[in-house]
């Protein structure tokens, strides 16, 4: 299955089962609540974090050119919904791979690795 395949199916399918416990639950799934940088709509999409004391760090599974990303740097910040709580992110700053995956625990770890997971951004609460 290509790249662009699996990016569709998540998108259509897996992120709406994610959806569903992303932000509520005690796993690494959260969402991110950010606005559209050309529509101004706003949009919530489930992703993969780790906190680190007053930050946390995003894996950006499908790269730094996704659309929430790219809508997240546009505002400068976002509202992310993690184990029932909102947090006010701002200044995001990308991280080397190394650390970024450092951020995570070992099977989490492994499972971004396994995945070709390289980009990651840290945002400040």
């Amino acid at each position: 299955m290509s790249h662009s395949a699996i990016r569709a199916f998540n998108k259509h399918y897996f992120n709406r089962l994610v959806h569903m416990f992303a932000g509520v639950s005690h796993t690494p799934f959260a969402l991110i609540r950010h606005v559209g940088r050309r529509s101004g709509k706003p949009y919530e999409t489930p992703i993969i974090v780790m906190r680190q004391g007053s930050a946390f760090v995003i894996a950006l599974t499908y790269g730094p050119e996704v659309d929430w990303y790219r809508n997240v740097k546009a505002a400068g910040g976002a509202t992310l919904l993690w184990h029932n709580q909102e947090f006010a992110l701002k200044q995001p700053e990308t991280l080397a791979a190394e650390a970024g995956l450092a951020a995570f625990p070992p099977p989490f770890r492994q499972i971004l690795g396994l995945l070709g997971t390289r980009d990651f951004v840290r945002m400040v609460f």
